[in-house]
């Protein structure tokens, strides 16, 4: 009766996300046509950065980290539309997953980083990226990453300047557009929005 049970429980059990859009995406297997913008900006809108600890009555979400991510590059490289894009959508798995932080994806180690890959492969695919970028546009946006990483970790999460230059690398140079639009936390409707509005910039033809 035991085997019987628990054969009947692994077959009710899903790896798939019921979306507000009404689709299902599969967190084991994604499928492209499973992905929407809308789910992805809505999603990023609420996922906060930092596991929620950071200053102000908002959370700093990953669609304005997202957001910020993308101003650096583009500042830093000049890159063309569909790069901006690739940029744009570099955290969008964590519509999904979540964003976890550094300490614990480095204690669960390879799975996440797998799932995590394959989601980003079907969104890249959905939107006409390629599934595995360039190496150098990599570059870019793991250097923006961590710059970004760095300005919210001493703008809002509480870190000092010395500990957040050896844990994020130099401080980036800031514009005063940066520190004044996109380094104070927005609600989540706002940060929706305007994830959506610049996908909508860069995707087009």
């Amino acid at each position: 009766m035991t085997g019987t049970r628990k054969s009947k429980n692994s077959a009710a059990s899903r790896a798939w996300q019921r979306m507000l859009s009404g689709r299902r995406l599969d967190l084991l297997d994604p499928s492209p046509l499973d992905v929407e913008i809308e789910d992805i900006a809505h999603g990023l809108a609420r996922v906060a950065r930092w596991n929620g600890q950071t200053k102000g009555p908002n959370i700093y979400s990953v669609a304005q980290h997202s957001l910020l991510v993308e101003v650096i590059a583009h500042q830093s490289a000049r890159l063309d539309r569909k790069r901006r894009l690739a940029v744009l959508l570099h955290d969008a798995p964590e519509y999904v997953i979540g964003d976890m932080i550094t300490p614990f994806k480095a204690v669960i180690g390879d799975t996440y980083k797998t799932i995590e890959a394959r989601l980003l492969a079907a969104v890249h695919v959905r939107f006409g990226l390629p599934v595995t970028l360039p190496s150098e546009l990599i570059a870019i946006i793991k250097a923006a990453d961590r710059a970004a990483a760095y300005l919210e970790a001493t703008r809002l999460a509480g870190f000092a300047a010395p500990e957040a230059r050896r844990f994020f690398g130099r401080p980036p140079k800031l514009t005063s557009i940066i520190e004044r639009d996109y380094l104070t936390p927005w609600p989540a409707e706002v940060g929706q929005a305007r994830y959506l509005e610049r996908f909508e910039t860069l995707a087009r033809d």
